[in-house]
């Protein structure tokens, strides 16, 4: 098993940009703040959702936060669209929206997915991923969905006073609910699914440290994304992004930064269990 704290002696390559590990990091912040801020004001009810709402100021305070991190949620993702919709049509990097290098789902996500259930059967061997396994393209696009769901109905609750004088009030109830239902899926998707996947499975535990770190080292690379690092290597692009080893601090930063997400995420995904329980 490769871990992001590998041997120093190896080769370590770039794969993520500064700017991406920042928006990134933007992303773990505000969707814990949505879900910290969100979930007692869905279970507003509840003694424990009461109890934290009156130990930080009232219900007040913590939709004044929740909106807070909405929007810089909104511009961390406009951030990412507008950056990367410059990069396609300015340089012509046609492979960004579709290839090997892309996060649009294709026809191998399909053939790997089928071959690592045929590898989990003992029917096959472990497909090859390329530089985006088919599960990463599933977070990636569930944060789109989120946006246009959870994003477009909180917003049209934030501003429903303007918004009413131009269609039904019943399409608020309906926001109130999509908003509601949808953030609940969400935040038990990540805190399950995701954290599972990128975090807690074997060859990752007890955490993956690349997002973090921005580099991979040679050993972690050729287990994780064999199809990109032969595919590198045969085109000899490879040395492009060949790096020096992450330094200690930031290693041990990103284990903080990573575990104390986990933790957060897994208690939330708790109360909120609870509640929903308590609630029926």
């Amino acid at each position: 098993m490769a871990h992001s704290n590998g041997n120093d002696q190896q080769a370590w390559f770039t794969r993520f940009t500064l700017g991406q590990r920042c928006l990134h990091g933007i992303l773990i912040i505000t969707f814990l703040g949505l879900a910290g801020t969100g979930l007692p004001l869905r279970f507003s009810g509840n003694a424990g959702a009461m109890g934290f709402a009156n130990f930080v100021g009232g219900f007040g305070v913590l939709l004044f936060f929740h909106k807070l991190c909405g929007v810089t949620l909104t511009a961390a993702f406009l951030t990412h669209v507008g950056h990367t919709a410059y990069k396609i049509l300015s340089t012509r990097r046609w492979n960004l929206f579709w290839g090997p290098d892309s996060l649009v789902p294709n026809l191998k996500d399909l053939q790997d997915l089928i071959g690592q259930i045929r590898w989990f059967l003992w029917l096959g061997p472990k497909p090859k991923y390329e530089r985006y396994t088919y599960w990463e393209k599933m977070d990636y696009w569930g944060v789109f969905w989120g946006m246009a769901i959870i994003g477009l109905s909180g917003y049209g609750m934030w501003f429903a006073p303007f918004l009413s004088r131009y269609i039904p009030g019943s399409v608020m109830n309906v926001a109130l609910v999509l908003h509601g239902e949808e953030a609940l899926l969400a935040t038990s998707f990540i805190f399950t699914v995701h954290f599972f996947n990128e975090n807690l499975r074997p060859e990752n535990f007890p955490g993956d440290l690349t997002m973090f770190t921005g580099r991979q080292s040679e050993e972690e690379f050729k287990e994780r994304h064999p199809a990109e690092y032969e595919r590198m290597v045969q085109s000899g692009d490879l040395e492009r992004i060949r790096t020096v080893p992450p330094p200690r601090w930031l290693r041990n930063f990103s284990r903080v930064v990573g575990t104390t997400a986990v933790l957060i995420g897994f208690s939330l995904l708790f109360v909120t269990v609870r509640a929903f329980i308590e609630a029926r």
